[in-house]
């Protein structure tokens, strides 16, 4: 029995229910407002420590709420790098000459919505990704979960610091700052790495699985690994595709599957053939058709529809048996 006939019987098996689309777009909305909140929190320090001001000029005058004044006048932080002390000092008086005294009274206000309206840019830059973060989040837990019961002890990379760090009894939420899993099976040292530099691929690859334990995984901080442990070290590589709008669906599946051709045909050419695999959440039945094709034929190793506890888990125990 083939890995991926464990838990589908046929395409339709893939392909994403109406109630996993409508729970996908509730989390989607939860995650916002989360991500949403210190924002609204700097809001409202900004406007009680603004509220000292009698006019808007007065706003120059205290000066913990810089940044919040440079925010209103619509700079990102990025943008701040560029610019000097006279630039930032220029950017502010426009603010306040051109909406604040306009607004009279209600400069406070005024400034609070410029502040947010900018604030929400950011928070609309962030949630671009949030589907593959979620996607990311829920694999790694399913993972995690299956090599506890397995009473596999594990190793889990900070994401931030780049430090391993052992397993514990109490393990709640490294997902959220979680970039790689290391652990022991009857086959030797297993490392999985998220989001990492495969030169031969000569591009990012969303899930890659090596044979070898942390220690001998090369990967400097610009996430890119030493190109002479790659090809013979490597076990499986997968897409990971976490949108959950049924309208994206087959772009998705599209960037994934030249994404996992390039794989194919650049390890092919050294004379490897790692398996590989797809993670989505938003799969249609013609996109579903064409995977359980690949599956058939032997072109994908396996494949899964986050939205599946039962795929997840399954597939979670195949990446952990390998």
């Amino acid at each position: 029995m083939r890995a991926y006939q464990n838990h589908l019987q046929s395409s339709d098996e893939l392909v994403t229910p109406y109630e996993a689309t409508r729970a996908g777009f509730i989390a989607l909305a939860l995650e916002k407002n989360r991500r949403a909140t210190p924002f609204i929190v700097e809001a409202q320090i900004f406007k009680e420590t603004a509220s000292q001001a009698k006019i808007p000029t007065d706003l120059l005058l205290i000066p913990e709420i810089e940044m919040g004044l440079l925010t209103a006048a619509g700079l990102s932080e990025k943008s701040l790098i560029y610019l000097t002390s006279e630039d930032k000092i220029e950017a502010i008086n426009g603010l306040i000459k051109n909406f604040l005294e306009p607004a009279g009274q209600s400069f406070i206000e005024e400034i609070v919505f410029r502040f947010l309206l900018t604030r929400g840019d950011a928070l609309g830059g962030s949630m671009r990704n949030v589907g593959g973060v979620l996607a990311q989040r829920k694999l790694t837990r399913a993972i995690l979960s299956t090599l506890t019961i397995a009473g596999r002890k594990y190793h889990w990379q900070h994401s931030k610091t780049k430090k391993w760090i052992a397993m514990t009894d109490d393990d709640s939420e490294i997902e959220l700052s979680l970039r790689g899993i290391s652990w022991e099976n009857n086959n030797g040292s297993r490392t999985l790495i998220y989001n990492l530099n495969i030169p031969l691929v000569k591009s990012n690859v969303d899930l890659c699985l090596f044979s070898l334990p942390p220690t001998e995984l090369i990967a400097s901080e610009s996430n890119r690994i030493d190109p002479e442990f790659a090809a013979p070290n490597t076990i499986a590589l997968g897409e990971l595709k976490g949108g959950i709008d049924p309208a994206g669906a087959d772009e998705h599946w599209k960037t994934a599957q030249a994404a996992l051709n390039r794989i194919r045909t650049a390890f092919s050419s050294v004379g490897y053939s790692p398996y590989t695999f797809f993670v989505g959440s938003a799969i249609a039945k013609r996109m579903a058709s064409e995977i359980w094709h690949q599956l058939e034929d032997g072109t994908l190793s396996n494949a899964a529809n986050l939205t599946q506890d039962r795929q997840v888990a399954s597939i979670s125990r195949w990446l952990c048996s390998l």
